[in-house]
């Protein structure tokens, strides 16, 4: 059986028993922050299993794409060494929500592996939970197992559990003995290659509270996850994943693409790597990841650079990996048609992620390989934690990699020392950060000791969406001569958060205000920070007021950046996502993920997206303290790593886009009044930056703009007219050195029969200035012929001037001599008597015709 066969016999099977065929979840996990990447078929169904949501359907049977690269599931390592264990992969599963349970799960995988692909019976063996009696039993009942190839274990095979507490169970696992003769009953969940699990069912009964007791879920559901890679290995009768057809066109077309032959164990090796990884970043890319620096990005990055360095022990110097991409699409695309829409996109990020490794993998090998030599001078066996983090640095060299690189010598990595520098280095920087912001906060990074009674923290309430002014009650207060702190059980004031910079404004008390300069946090409270001394007592009442005009243009720049994020992802690519920004009333700025400098197109486009939902109009919402599973629900854009409450805030702009945000906005598209791009460009390897105005900000821009444009109109006329004298001096010039030349021409001319004759070379910017030389010659020769040459573009041309008297009493004609000079030097010309021009090829020759040329004049005379 094909591996498609295998695929859709699997997916018509489960139809046949009442289940609905879904669609693969994406294996970037997009609405689960909590995870890293798609690693499981359950995952899609989590929400089930924990009792907030529901599906109109209690049966579904898929094949889900997944990656494991970190953490749990971590089989990186063993990736291309052995033969079974992927990056990426695919999982066959069914599952029931409440329906059927242990009896149904466990004879449709009998049958379906017996008597729909004929697997041997004797090679089949099962395992349960130790104390699961009832599906032991089960195993024998339904099915015509041998019962001694049913084995019990413990919780750590056979106990499957979401996390700590929440929905687990015990679980059931297929395996089937690969032995040469069938007795590998001994290595039945021993990590061996000869008899490997193909199918997990996972029997969901318990909720496991915080004290470890387990409860009887309402609700019994099955999940079942079989491995795709090795079903089809063992069908198709192969001892290897990689030699089955989901692997053998891609190991081929790298074969064509390094010239090298799939032979030999470290050939072998490099290309099962390089297919493997190829595979996971095609489908990452494919679902939105990135290459980058941080989480997600950071493990493709680590995928595409090891598979980079596996190129290298194939000869490959120049970035291939791309190449290899067409062949996944060809292979897959059929089942995730996903891959072929987007192929043209994942092409062009890995390539150039490639060609930034590629700069400085070769000086990073040399480093490593200098490292290896001191190693050995000195005798030892263990990489120092801060040479793998010099690697790292400098060079882009995952640990991963380098221990990898370091195995391949016999040698080790201290691994715990380089997390430490890098532990370091996180914390050098955050402490840069912050001591950045509380500069520019200008409160100072001090720890404020206020004191606010335990019934007051509970009062306290942003009142900033709606309000910018309003009276409040002091419930914390600390004097210093120079400031006062205030705690208001409410305020207008909006303390940084989210890129959005601090209010500023005033407190105002007993007919004293006073200017709010900084504003800090303060457990679930904000302190406002006062540049002075305000008379008041805790109990007292204030009013506090946000200076209305500066907090309108931040909301303005605000609202922009989301409406900017959705027209970066519709242009660029849903792989962008946010990196950072900042929120200025002057201006805003915009750090998203992307591989490449976005074209000057690109950039217009995504400016006329903005401006075109800003002229649009559109009516702003701001869901607020909403419970974090409904802001999923609504499709609001959610990233890994970010940390969402259970209520969250969410900001939409119907139509158009839907992101968590707790800052302040305007209520209509409209207040925005336009935008501007400013800036682009790289601010970090795969980050980019804009920088861009809005509303007040495009009209002082368009105002700077229109003087500079001035200015440069101004300064462009006095250039012109700097141009126009400096020319009128060079002609000067030219025209004083051209009349000293004819001066010398003349007094170097000789009179033959009674002709005075004039000639030689002189310098001319083309054929009419060489003519009007001719005429000026001719006027002080008085009587006789004068000949000019000059070389102009690389051909000769030629002017001859005769006096009115030598045409009339000589017979003499300018075309005739010009023309019979002109011969000499491979061409010809004429004119009228008394001036005519010709042209000619060879150059080389002209000052040999001009040196002649009175002896030609007087012959035709004597003739």
């Amino acid at each position: 059986m094909t591996s498609a066969e295998i695929r859709a016999s699997f997916l018509d099977f489960f139809a046949s028993k009442g289940h609905r065929i879904v669609p693969s979840a994406p294996v970037v996990p997009h609405d689960d922050p909590t995870l890293l990447f798609t690693n499981a078929g359950m995952n899609q169904f989590k929400d089930v299993f924990l009792g907030k949501g529901t599906r109109d359907y209690t049966r579904a049977a898929d094949t889900q794409k997944c990656i494991r690269v970190s953490g749990k599931h971590n089989d990186l390592e063993e990736v291309g060494r052995d033969t079974y264990h992927h990056t990426f992969f695919e999982m066959l599963g069914n599952w029931s929500f409440g329906d059927y349970d242990k009896r149904e799960a466990i004879a449709w995988a009998w049958e379906l592996l017996t008597d729909v692909w004929g697997l041997p019976k004797e090679r089949l063996h099962a395992t349960v939970f130790t104390g699961d009696d009832e599906s032991f039993g089960l195993w024998t009942e339904v099915t015509d197992i041998d019962p001694t190839h049913v084995h019990r274990f413990g919780e750590k095979d056979n106990f499957w559990e979401m996390g700590d507490t929440g929905p687990c169970g015990p679980c059931s696992e297929i395996h089937i003995d690969l032995t040469r003769d069938g007795s590998g009953a001994s290595l039945v969940n021993a990590g061996s290659p000869f008899v490997m699990e193909i199918w997990n069912l996972v029997f969901i009964q318990y909720d496991r509270r915080e004290d470890g007791t387990l409860v009887d879920l309402p609700a019994r559901h099955v999940d079942t996850g079989m491995g795709f890679e090795r079903i089809c290995a063992v069908l198709q009768g192969k001892s290897s994943n990689y030699d089955t057809d989901l692997f053998t066109p891609l190991i081929a077309r790298i074969e064509e693409v390094t010239g090298r032959p799939y032979r030999g164990e470290d050939e072998q090796v490099a290309m099962r790597v390089i297919a493997d990884h190829v595979r996971m970043l095609t489908f990452a890319i494919a679902d939105g990841a990135v290459p980058g620096n941080e989480g997600r990005g950071y493990v493709l990055r680590r995928i595409l650079r090891r598979a980079a360095r596996f190129g290298r022990k194939l000869g490959m110097t120049e970035p291939f990996i791309w190449r290899i991409v067409e062949a996944v699409c060809a292979t897959m695309g059929a089942v995730f048609p996903e891959i072929v829409a987007r192929r043209n996109l994942v092409e062009r990020i890995v390539r150039a992620e490639e060609e930034s490794f590629d700069a400085t993998l070769g000086r990073g090998l040399e480093i490593f390989e200098d490292i290896v030599r001191r190693m050995k001078r000195s005798n030892t066996i263990v990489m120092s934690g801060e040479d793998a983090f010099k690697l790292y640095d400098t060079f882009g060299f995952p640990i991963d990699l380098t221990a990898l690189m370091a195995g391949e010598r016999g040698l080790t990595v201290d691994v715990k020392r380089f997390e430490d520098l890098l532990f370091e280095q996180k914390e050098r920087s955050r402490s840069v950060t912050r001591s950045r912001i509380a500069i520019a906060g200008g409160a100072g990074a001090e720890e404020i000791d206020l004191d606010i009674r335990p019934q007051d923290i509970s009062r306290f309430q942003f009142v900033g969406y709606d309000r910018m002014e309003t009276d409040a009650e002091v419930i914390g207060l600390r004097r210093t001569g120079e400031r006062t702190y205030l705690v208001l059980d409410q305020t207008p004031f909006y303390v940084e958060s989210g890129g959005q910079v601090d209010d500023t404004g005033t407190i105002s008390a007993r007919s004293t205000d006073l200017p709010v300069v900084g504003l800090l946090k303060n457990d679930r409270n904000i302190v406002h920070v006062l540049g002075g001394d305000l008379p008041v007592e805790l109990g007292e009442t204030v009013h506090a007021s946000v200076d209305a005009e500066r907090r309108r243009a931040i909301m303005r720049n605000h609202t922009a950046t989301h409406i900017l994020h959705a027209a970066l992802r519709s242009v660029l690519g849903e792989h962008v996502r946010q990196a950072g920004s900042l929120v200025e009333p002057s201006r805003l700025r915009f750090d998203f993920s992307h591989y490449a400098k976005p074209s000057p197109e690109e950039l217009a486009e995504i400016e006329d997206l903005v401006n075109g939902v800003i002229l649009d109009a559109r009516r702003v919402v701001h869901h607020r303290n909403i419970p974090f599973e409904e802001a999923k629900k609504m499709g609001a854009l959610m990233f890994f790593g970010e940390k969402y409450g259970d209520r969250v805030n969410v900001i939409e702009v119907p139509g158009w886009s839907m992101e968590f945000c707790g800052g302040t906005h305007v209520h209509n598209t409209a207040e925005i009044g336009l935008f501007k791009i400013l800036s682009e460009g790289s601010i970090a390897g795969g980050t980019r930056r804009i920088e861009g105005v809005t509303g007040e900000g495009v009209r002082r821009y368009l105002a700077d703009l229109h003087k500079r444009l001035e200015e440069q109109k101004n300064e462009s006329d006095d250039l012109r007219e700097r141009i126009r004298r400096l020319e009128k001096e060079i002609a000067r010039y030219r025209l004083e050195r051209t009349a000293a030349r004819l001066d010398e021409l003349l007094a170097q001319g000789i009179v033959r029969d009674g002709v005075r004759i004039v000639s030689g070379r002189v310098d001319a910017a083309d054929m009419e200035e060489l003519k009007s030389l001719g005429d000026s010659l001719r006027g002080k020769i008085i009587s006789g012929v004068g000949v000019l040459g000059t070389v102009i573009d690389g051909k000769v041309a030629l002017v001859c001037v005769v006096t009115d008297d030598c045409i009339r009493e000589r017979g003499l004609s300018a075309g005739a001599i010009v023309g019979s000079l002109a011969r000499k030097l491979g061409g010809g010309g004429g004119g009228r008597p008394h001036l005519a021009t010709a042209g000619g090829k060879d150059a080389a020759r002209l000052d040999e015709v001009l040196a002649s040329a009175p002896d030609d004049i007087i012959a035709g005379i004597r003739k």
